[in-house]
């Protein structure tokens, strides 16, 4: 079967980037879609050197452009957002913007171009504060903790309506918190980047005991190439994540042993970092594990393979300061 043609939103960015690299080796043509607001131009150094890779430049507030850069693709790879949760509240438009009437005028621009399959990244965060844990796909839902989840449970919302009412098929991806390599933002980035400046001392927001799950961008990325050949319903929602969880300060230790620091930790208090911060997020994954998937990295190794990351690719801590 011929390889599809991918149309990838956020592809210069952490996952987006990675996910091009892998679909330009397994055969496929690739369209990466982007806007640099946070994406590097470095993460697709190889990608613009593959002969059936294109970059177009442009955002997706702008249907037309979107439209246009989208034709003649046959998947389509939403992976564009607005992902910094913890300053939700300061700029509450952004999540609007960025998540849910992105995917809006992508769904649009599939539509207008006859484009019918879209994988979506999603989050575990819309399951806010679960009742259930392990949390699964058909948990109920509570109260919105996040405008982060809820502009990406409002996006799923859209894809499902626009799956039904136009014959399209989407595979829903609700993600826990990646690492590896071209990570940008996050725990590990923020405590490395401490630690760096003052190896003496390290701020944590919260009091270390939040339990989060993690998943390498690797194993994030196996996992929807196998889903999305797999699904057959026209809406698929699938949770990707490990098989366990650990404490911020779980994390604090592995990366401080590998940097060879035992810094004075001060804790800011309360049992989460910020507004909207869940303190225990931990994913039921079986029916992504039905499909064969399994991840190859545990959640310690995926926080070392990060820090060695960001040590062998300083130039991305002075890029996040800009």
């Amino acid at each position: 079967m011929r390889p599809a043609k991918c149309f990838v939103t956020g592809a210069a960015g952490f996952i987006g980037s990675n996910l091009v690299d892998r679909l330009l080796a397994l055969g496929h043509p690739v369209v990466g879609f982007d806007n640099f607001s946070t994406g590097q131009e470095q993460f697709l150094e190889s990608a613009r050197r593959h002969p059936a890779f294109q970059l177009v430049r442009g955002d997706l507030l702008q249907l037309d452009d979107t439209a246009r850069a989208m034709r003649d693709c046959e998947l389509v790879y939403h992976l564009a957002a607005n992902a910094d949760v913890r300053f939700g509240t300061e700029h509450p438009r952004r999540d609007l913007e960025q998540n849910t009437i992105a995917t809006w005028n992508v769904l649009e621009a599939m539509r207008l171009g006859g484009i019918r399959r879209i994988a979506f990244s999603s989050t575990g965060s819309v399951y806010g504060e679960a009742p259930v844990i392990p949390t699964p796909e058909d948990c109920p839902f509570p109260v919105q903790t996040s405008l982060y989840g809820a502009s990406k449970l409002a996006a799923e919302g859209l894809i499902a309506a626009y799956c039904e009412g136009f014959g399209m098929q989407g595979a829903i991806f609700r993600f826990v918190s990646i690492l590896g390599e071209r990570y940008s933002h996050g725990h590990v980035f923020d405590f490395y980047q401490q630690l760096l400046d003052h190896p003496d001392y390290l701020r944590v927001l919260g009091d270390g005991h939040p339990r989060k799950s993690y998943l390498h961008v690797q194993d994030c990325v196996d996992a929807m190439l196998r889903a999305i050949e797999a699904v057959e319903k026209p809406v698929t929602i699938l949770n990707l994540g490990t098989d366990g969880y650990c404490e911020v300060n779980d994390s604090i230790g592995w990366i401080c042993s590998h940097l060879g620091v035992r810094p004075r930790i001060e804790y800011t208090g309360g049992d989460r970092g910020w507004v909207g911060d869940n303190p225990f997020i931990f994913l039921n994954c079986s029916r992504m594990r039905a499909l064969g998937w399994a991840p190859r990295y545990s959640i310690r190794e995926s926080v070392v393979k990060t820090v060695e990351y960001l040590a062998d690719h300083r130039w991305l801590l002075a890029s996040r300061n800009v």
